[in-house]
């Protein structure tokens, strides 16, 4: 073992059986773990909205007790409508899925890139909100040492994400758990102690709307309340991860989604709504260097009449926990992330290896570029949580729009076959309203502080997909070609084969699935060497990457249909005269299961030489490096360091 393969190992946790049932069990999420992995991201955000959306009203906080219900309601709608979506792409994709298929490619990369951006802000506004909260317990000297810990803790969850989801979850559940009851009791104690307060608070409420309006019109107040209710906008960030992962839930799937959904709701909304009501009965007021919340549960913890040392340590354990839990918010997004790129890299949309599963059964790939990106977005904004805000709001709630939208489309193209079609589109529907008007005043109101960027960052993210979807469509026509000009290869009779021989020279070909680049390879090896190979093996490695290990179905079907291309070869040899045998193996790194399966090969053929086929571009540039990767080249190099001999051949594109 190499010194990097050890340390890897130690650093990332030893490789795991991409096909072993067990395997697949133990990294299933039942809805308590999915809750505590995907639903933080969602029940976090009660750290920064509410206080965003309180600190919009300015001078009118009376009118918190609207932003209050409205907060909960909206919850409950988007949860609702997501569950849809649950229920009709059952293995995963969520709002680009939905896009894709119910609206159509152009929609669906549209929000693929906005829900890449989500995830990268999901990152860095939750690590940037939660050092805000546990830098409130310290001096404001302090406070130039915030980024250093923001970038620190990134690339503390990176290795943890790259050891694999339940890792993280097994060690974050402690911090999950103690911010839910902490805060659950604050809230409920809260309320309780002004309890005297709270059937004053409608007519105070109702007394203070028509105050406002007499001195500045309807159209004012309802301009403010949408301005704080817009502003409040990442206060439902999060509800969207169980619909983007379904595919890593425990079966039945839609039923622990929609029972995970439920538990989030449920926190989100209670702990959301909550606090907004904290807000108004203690009479929260910013404080410089402290988050509403800090203020706020400071004052309740003052009122329990304990020693100051017991209060100041009440206050310390409580932040601590909210920035603890931020952090696990932001692990969604190295969960929600790579999936999506998973997804779009199945289309085509972004390069082919976002796909591929590490040895943990990870997309380390995707993993990598959310980290990077989110600390390239940390550094650029100096872990600004107001900029943060602005910039994660505008693209969740494209997404959210676009894929209630999409639920629309879906509900009145199929009102005929579909039982209760008018509930359920009356339901996207008015989730679809809400998403687009306070994605309408996000835009309007927050341009010039961050809007514009968000918008700017999308259309650059689509412009790239659509040049690699362009790339790869003209790749797949040029090697379709190929195939149809090896497609009318005549076949003779395959009674009674030839055996091969150990012995004699063995031509081994590394294939794939298409026909025409085996052929290619298989025909220039007799035209260059004519009557001197006596066996022909054809090895044929399949990668387990995360679309297929979405279910045991796909991975049923990717088995299939690699025996069927294998059988080809075979048979076509065969046809010749020609002793043929071919091997078929799975894994999660193409070019290490290369590897060890030719070693078993030239264990049992010792005379044998490997040869496989490499596209040729006319015009190669990094671009196309990066689209394809150079699987061939690191395969030769392998096997030449094992002292085994391989012929690599051009295939010209």
């Amino acid at each position: 073992m190499s010194l990097y393969t050890e340390l890897r190992t130690k650093v990332i946790g030893a490789p795991l059986d991409p096909l072993s049932v067990e395997t697949r069990h133990n990294l299933a999420l039942v809805a308590f773990f999915a809750w505590v992995g995907l639903g933080a991201d969602g029940i976090s955000s009660s750290c920064y909205g509410p206080e965003e959306s309180f600190r919009a009203l300015g001078e009118h906080t009376g009118l918190g007790l609207y932003l209050a219900l409205a907060t909960a309601a909206t919850v409950f709608i988007i949860a609702l409508a997501y569950n849809q979506v649950i229920e009709l792409f059952p293995t995963g994709g969520g709002g680009y899925r939905v896009a894709t298929k119910l609206i159509g490619p152009y929609a669906g990369v549209t929000s693929g890139a906005a829900l890449v951006l989500d995830y990268v802000l999901t990152i860095a506004i939750s690590i940037a909100s939660g050092v805000d909260a546990l830098f409130s317990l310290l001096p404001l000297a302090f406070q130039e040492h915030k980024l250093a810990a923001e970038v620190g803790l990134i690339i503390l969850l990176i290795v943890l994400n790259l050891r694999g989801m339940k890792e993280v979850i097994k060690v974050l559940l402690p911090i999950f758990l103690g911010f839910v009851i902490t805060h659950a009791f604050l809230i409920v104690y809260g309320l309780g102690a002004h309890a005297e307060q709270l059937p004053q608070l409608i007519p105070a409420t109702l007394e203070e709307t028509k105050s406002l309006a007499g001195q500045l019109g309807w159209a004012h107040v309802a301009a403010l309340m949408l301005l704080a209710y817009s502003q409040g906008g990442g206060t439902y960030t999060g509800l969207e991860a169980v619909s983007n992962n379904v595919n890593v839930l425990a079966e039945p799937r839609v039923k622990t989604g929609k029972i995970t959904m439920l538990y989030m709701a449920l926190s989100l909304a209670f702990t959301a709504g909550g606090i907004i009501l904290l807000y108004l009965l203690w009479d929260a007021k910013p404080v410089e260097g402290q988050t509403l919340n800090a203020v706020a549960f400071g004052a309740i913890i003052q009122s329990l009449g304990w020693d100051p040392w017991v209060n100041s340590a009440a206050l310390w354990t409580v932040l601590a926990l909210e920035g603890g839990l931020l952090f696990v918010a932001a692990n969604t997004g190295f969960l929600g992330g790579p999936a999506v790129l998973s997804n779009m890299a199945a289309d085509s949309w972004v390069p082919h290896k976002f796909r591929y599963l590490s040895t943990r059964l990870v997309t380390e790939n995707g993993i990598l570029v959310m980290g990077l990106a989110a600390l390239g977005i940390l550094l650029w904004t100096r872990g600004s949580v107001s900029l943060l805000v602005v910039l994660y709001s505008v693209s969740v709630f494209l997404t959210f729009a676009i894929s209630l939208f999409g639920l629309c489309v879906y509900w009145w193209r199929h009102r005929v076959e579909q039982g209760k079609w008018i509930m359920r589109l009356a339901l996207s529907a008015t989730g679809f309203v809400v998403c687009s008007v306070i994605l309408v005043m996000l835009l309007l109101e927050k341009f010039t502080e961050g809007g514009w960027l968000t918008a700017l960052i999308i259309v650059a993210i689509i412009g790239i997909c659509l040049t690699i979807r362009n790339h790869y469509n003209w790749a797949r026509m040029q090697i379709r070609k190929v195939d149809e000009i090896f497609a009318n290869q005549p076949f003779g009779s395959i009674v009674n084969p030839p055996k091969p021989d150990p012995d004699l020279p063995t031509a081994v070909f590394l294939v794939g699935s298409s026909r025409g680049g085996g052929l290619h390879a298989l025909l220039w090896v007799q035209r260059m060497f004519p009557d001197h190979f006596r066996n022909f093996i054809f090895l044929n490695v399949r990668t387990v990457d995360s679309h297929v290990y979405g279910g045991s179905e796909d991975v049923k079907l990717m088995r299939m249909e690699a025996n069927v291309a294998l059988t080809y070869f075979v048979n076509f040899c065969h046809s010749k005269g020609w002793a043929a045998k071919s091997y078929l193996s799975f894994g999660t790194d193409p070019i290490d299961e290369v590897t060890r399966l030719a070693e078993q090969v030239h264990e049992e053929f010792p005379n044998c030489i490997f040869f496989a086929s490499k596209l040729i571009f006319e015009q190669e540039n990094w671009l196309i490096r990066l689209l394809h990767n150079q699987a061939a080249l690191a395969i030769q190099r392998r096997l030449h360091l094992q002292g085994l001999q391989m012929v690599i051949l051009p295939m010209k594109l």
